[in-house]
């Protein structure tokens, strides 16, 4: 899969570089306690916990198609990433997860509690930033946090649930993860007070992008690796999340076959590499990754005229950096 090797410094980001190290100034400034105390130790070893950045970037290129990127989107762009990464540390500790971003999780450093509370402390410095921004911006932060939480609780209460259909699935990442994408689109757009159409171009970008991301992610779980990936794979099956490879794998099999399967996910017997066997067999692979590039595509068309701006190129680049071959 092409977007296995994602690199860590994305230069489809080029056009909007220099605001985005604004952004990272602004986080370590916001997330910084004074004193040596053991809170401020702690909160400091967050400075590390840096990604790819992309929805910041995403939320400052969508500005960038329509004017000059102001101090809000700084903020804004901040808000996004804090949020992000507070969910992060929830996920990880939910998953028992030991590896991100090619490096220990927190809660493998510092313990599930610590990294429970870090991930509010993250929250809370979010919720502060919104609050000194516009009402409609504010909002629609907190439209998506809400979803962002809806998303990831109806998953968590799908656990073992091998019977959820793809239309499900679906619906379940657009709401934990395609709601923020979209989110920064918007935010980004508002912010330069942009027309309702090219509102709605960019809102149709962020969810397909976020669907696609999402799918994408969920398959390099089960069949990437951990050094490509920078983080703990196979945690959706350890913790019996079904994915849409797994999904589409079991509406192949005959009614016995399926139950066979469906009961043995379930109690863990069935392991990773008998997983592969059957989904590149069954043309499980094959079947996800023409799904997310059906979304990268739908993603792309939907910013129209907007694709003739520099900005706009570097969307749609970005969209294609998760283009599967």
């Amino acid at each position: 899969m092409k977007n296995q090797a994602i690199p860590q410094t994305i230069k489809q980001f080029q056009p909007v570089n220099q605001e985005l190290k604004q952004v990272r100034s602004f986080i370590n400034h916001q997330i910084k306690l004074n004193g040596d105390d053991a809170v401020a130790g702690l909160v400091k070893g967050l400075r590390s916990f840096r990604g790819k950045m992309i929805r910041p970037a995403i939320l400052l290129l969508s500005g960038k198609c329509f004017g000059r990127i102001t101090s809000q989107h700084i903020k804004a762009a901040a808000a996004a990433e804090m949020l992000h990464n507070a969910t992060l540390l929830h996920d990880d500790v939910i998953d028992d997860g030991s590896v991100r971003r090619g490096m220990p999780t927190i809660n493998s450093l510092y313990g599930n509690e610590k990294a429970v509370l870090l991930g509010d402390f993250l929250l809370s410095k979010m919720l502060l930033l919104c609050n000194g921004l516009e009402p409609e911006i504010n909002k629609n932060f907190a439209s998506a946090t809400y979803s962002l939480c809806r998303g990831e609780l109806t998953q968590t209460a799908n656990k073992r649930n091998f019977k959820l259909s793809e239309k499900e699935y679906i619906k379940i990442i657009t709401e934990k993860t395609a709601a923020l994408f979209r989110c920064c689109c918007l935010v980004g757009a508002d912010l330069c007070g942009a027309e309702k159409e090219d509102r709605r171009r960019l809102a149709d970008f962020g969810l397909n992008f976020g669907i696609a991301f999402q799918i994408s992610d969920d398959l390099n779980d089960l069949i990437g690796s951990e050094k490509k990936n920078g983080k703990t794979t196979g945690a959706d099956l350890d913790k019996n999340k079904p994915t849409l490879a797994v999904i589409h794998l079991l509406s192949t099999l005959s009614g016995r076959q399926r139950s066979r399967l469906i009961k043995k996910l379930q109690n863990g017997s069935e392991n990773g590499k008998t997983i592969k066997k059957l989904l590149n067999s069954s043309g499980s692979i094959d079947y996800t990754k023409n799904k997310i590039n059906h979304y990268i595509g739908k993603a792309i068309i939907t910013l129209g005229p907007l694709n003739n701006t520099n900005a706009g190129k570097a969307l749609a680049e970005t969209a294609r950096l998760y283009y599967c071959s």
